[in-house]
């Protein structure tokens, strides 16, 4: 019974090694061409009689098969430049009787169109890869610089420099301030300005990952350390971070049993993943923000005393907006910049009455809420200046308690100016505001009887009563 190769016909072994997916070469120990298939030789550019008997690095451009013939170390999916085009080769020492012999070589793909649907296959891989890398590289960098922090009044401005001299530092940094008041790009520019501004800027918010996920996310996990974990494991955010700054923001609203967990790191400065044994240890900037009252929450015992001293080394208290008015309209108007290119719009102005509303205001969502305002207002311009009618409907109501206090001040203030009225009593006095009020209210929503009766902060009931007693039509 014939066994292996000694079934097929002698006469058959060329053209099955022609039809092979490979280009096979054979060379002895001194690196001289045995053996080449027609295939490879019709790439080359040659002939089997041409390359027969000859060196191989004088037919193979690049070629490495001399070297596996001597060392007797196997090449596997080694990348092959050759003919302009970047092969995958395969290269095997021949080992017959206990001696080194030669070598075996095959190159993938009989022509150079298979090589070609190959590589535009692989090169969309590669291009897919290259994206995505670059877009994590992105996400890592900071994005914003000092310059990029908008404002000229005294207190803004001393806060800035505070936190423009800390930055070459590597203490731990605790950003304070109310929602919106813009802490995350205050530590964007501390890094951006750190020694550490050409490594990674990580940044996760600690309120919206829930509990059971935060550890895993910070600290990363081993492999099968839980049902659904990734194959191979995860880096958690800490290394990743590694060598440059981890920004925790909202980190007064992380659970105390993950508050432990963090101060072991910070202090230790190495990470142990879930589910894993080994401790990695890590060199992380620390920066923390959050709008809470850390120091209220350690008296009622919701927030570690000893990870508020690690983490408030450098404390930093940004100013909310209603504190700093005097930079709305500068604020207001690089807002508005940013905002022309998403709107396709240029040119977009304030007008001067618009500016004294928006400094009126209170702004409890700070520059955030600035922001909403003014997209709301371009969403509805008309033309280039965005007048008050352009306000929502809560700023444009704030002339008619604005107009009121003016009277009311001019009135006080200067009682020979004010306009004489009869005296009427008290309870005429009463019906005749509260009926000018309710007018003002429904040419402020446009008659709309439901806004008006929110505007004024009434039930619908007793609003419609007032309607019919005051005979409004």
């Amino acid at each position: 019974m014939n066994l292996g190769m000694e079934a097929i016909p002698h006469n058959w072994h060329e053209q099955i090694f022609n039809l092979l997916a490979e280009r096979i070469v054979v060379v002895d120990h001194d690196g001289i061409i045995l053996y080449i298939n027609e295939a490879y030789c019709e790439f080359l550019g040659t002939t089997v009689e041409k390359a027969i008997n000859r060196p191989v690095q004088d037919v193979i451009e690049n070629s490495r098969m001399h070297i596996v013939a001597q060392t007797g170390k196997k090449e596997l999916a080694a990348i092959h430049p050759i003919n302009g085009s970047e092969m995958i080769a395969n290269r095997y020492p021949l080992i017959v009787d206990g001696e080194m012999v030669g070598a075996l070589g095959t190159v993938m793909f009989r022509s150079p169109e298979e090589w070609r649907m190959y590589k535009s296959k692989i090169q969309n891989l590669v291009e897919e890869l290259k994206y995505y890398k670059t877009k994590v590289e992105k996400e890592l960098k900071s994005k914003y610089h000092f310059h990029d922090l908008i404002g000229d009044s005294t207190t803004f401005v001393a806060v800035k420099k505070l936190a423009e001299r800390i930055s070459a530092s590597n203490s731990s940094v605790l950003l304070i301030g109310e929602s919106g008041t813009g802490k995350e790009l205050f530590a964007h520019a501390i890094h951006n300005s750190s020694l550490r501004q050409s490594l990674p800027f990580v940044a996760i918010n600690c309120a919206s990952i829930p509990e059971h996920l935060l550890e895993s996310e910070l600290f990363g996990y081993d492999d099968g350390a839980f049902t659904g974990a990734k194959k191979g494991g995860k880096k958690g955010q800490f290394e990743i971070a590694n060598n440059g700054s981890l920004f925790l923001d909202e980190i007064g609203d992380m659970p105390l049993s993950m508050q432990s967990k963090l101060l072991r790191v910070l202090q230790e400065k190495e990470v142990q993943r879930v589910g894993g044994q080994k401790s990695i240890p890590v060199d992380v900037r620390i920066i923390a923000a959050t709008h809470r009252d850390l120091e209220k929450m350690v008296e009622e015992g919701r927030f570690r005393q000893d990870l508020y001293y690690r983490l408030n080394v450098i404390k930093i208290e940004i100013p909310p907006l209603r504190k700093r008015k005097e930079d709305i309209p500068l604020i207001s108007m690089t807002l508005l910049k940013k905002m022309e290119g998403k709107f396709f719009r240029n040119g977009i102005e304030l007008s001067l009455e618009v500016k004294q509303r928006l400094m009126q205001h209170s702004w409890p969502g700070n520059i955030r809420e600035l922001e909403n305002v003014l997209e709301r207002a371009i969403n509805v311009l008309d033309g280039k200046t965005i007048e008050v009618y352009h306000l929502p409907l809560y700023l444009r109501d704030q002339e008619l308690v604005s107009d009121h206090v003016n009277e009311t001040n001019t009135i006080m203030n200067n009682p020979t100016e004010r306009n004489p009225l009869p005296i009427s009593p008290l309870k005429e006095t009463l019906a005749k505001v509260e009926k000018e009020a309710i007018l003002n209210a429904l040419v402020v929503t446009n008659g709309n009887k439901l806004d008006a009766a929110k505007l004024l902060e009434i039930g619908k009931t007793s609003f419609y009563e007032k309607f019919k007693l005051y005979d409004i039509k």
